[in-house]
């Protein structure tokens, strides 16, 4: 339930991406233009797993699932008649960005059900809700060919079913402890873990590359390759999918490799690729490879990543550590579209961006080989030094 639940709030959350190109036309939007138009949802989806995650220390999935579920059926339903203002489009994006929050929610909740030694498998399998990028990208576009409002109308009457659904059949662990300290307080224990801004920097490369790719993808396609808008919807569904199912590989082998050295040779795979990317091969089949192959390191990366979290994160702080990373690893997808946007209005080129993308994969690969591995796996009582003296404090 909380997959499905991720998939289908990641499919509204991304629903601006596949038409960007469309309202781009229009509105007549410069190519920055479109980039903050998909970014928007990306930044606020972000920035709001940090109270979500917090929240569901307290409250629990069972609350927080429908609820958020059914709040992001507003902004989905508010595309319809902003479609024709980019300034309504804005705004409705801001609000669209409630659909993003769902990945702090679930993470708190597939934890607590599982050991630690099936810990990693079972996050990665959550992960592949992020498949709903790729829902959105493939099927998008093809149902607005039968209308221009269905599209909105299908994932709304989908986010309300599973409102009802997940109240009905999401279970909270009835042991799991329960935070009695205010949010501000318990985000900033979270907050003053090292370990958590570590584990922040590392998915803002692995996951923000993902969610990056995931909304800008299709412009990119359709600029540089002169792609329609189905077809590059399609290709991109094709790379998201692709970053689904390595997520659970990537943590199912951090069950048992140390998830550090997952997550550096994933990312010294990606930035090999991207620098195969920036010299811009055609896209048959070199540029397909290239971006299939940094796709599969991408979400392997994202799985050991949070195997890692998983390991080193005290049980009742799990919920606000992983909001903190998400909202770090949704906004490295904020940046990277508005810089490409802007490097192409310039440079009228997308190979700077490629080369920065493979310099950050690179210092992500060496600081998870040299520093991160370090940490060693621990059970549901243990904890590295630093995590447990800040759990010794919490209520």
């Amino acid at each position: 339930m909380a997959t499905i639940g991720f998939a289908l709030t990641f499919w509204a959350w991304d629903l601006i991406a596949p038409l960007a190109a469309d309202y781009g036309d229009r509105l007549n939007l410069s190519s920055f233009q479109q980039s903050l138009l998909v970014a928007i949802p990306v930044l606020v989806g972000s920035l709001g797993r940090i109270p979500a995650g917090a929240l569901t220390d307290r409250y629990g999935a069972k609350v927080m699932f429908p609820l958020v579920s059914a709040l992001t059926i507003v902004p989905v339903l508010l595309l319809i008649p902003a479609r024709n203002s980019y300034g309504a489009m804005l705004a409705v994006g801001f609000l669209l960005g409630l659909g993003g929050t769902t990945f702090a929610i679930g993470i708190p909740l597939v934890n607590s059900w599982f050991p630690p030694a099936k810990r990693g498998l079972a996050l990665g399998v959550f992960g592949m809700g992020m498949g709903g990028v790729a829902l959105s990208g493939y099927f998008t576009p093809r149902i607005a060919r039968h209308g221009d409002n269905l599209p909105f109308l299908v994932v709304a009457v989908a986010l309300a079913a599973y409102a009802v659904l997940a109240a009905i059949l999401i279970t909270d662990r009835p042991d799991r402890p329960v935070p009695t300290a205010s949010l501000a307080t318990r985000l900033g224990k979270a907050g003053r873990l090292r370990v958590t801004w570590e584990l922040s920097a590392l998915y803002a490369i692995g996951f923000g590359g993902i969610v990056a790719f995931g909304v800008y993808l299709p412009t990119y396609l359709k600029t540089w390759y002169d792609l329609d808008a189905t077809d590059a919807g399609t290709k991109a569904a094709g790379f998201a999918l692709v970053t689904v199912v390595f997520r659970p590989f990537g943590g199912w082998l951090s069950d048992r490799v140390h998830p550090a050295v997952v997550t550096a040779a994933a990312l010294g795979f990606v930035a090999l690729l991207a620098i195969v990317q920036a010299f811009d091969p055609p896209l048959n089949p070199g540029g397909t490879i290239a971006l299939l192959c940094m796709a599969a390191g991408l979400g392997t990366a994202s799985g050991s990543v949070f195997a890692l979290v998983s390991q080193v994160t005290p049980q009742p702080q799990v919920g606000s550590v992983t909001g903190i990373v998400g909202a770090m690893g949704g906004l490295g997808g904020f940046v990277p579209p508005l810089v490409m946007g802007a490097i192409y209005s310039a440079k009228d080129s997308y190979s700077i961006g490629f080369m920065l993308l493979s310099d950050l994969a690179l210092a992500g690969c060496v600081y998870a080989y040299g520093r991160m591995r370090t940490l060693r796996p621990t059970g549901d009582g243990g904890d590295s030094p630093e995590v447990s003296k800040v759990a010794a404090r919490c209520p």
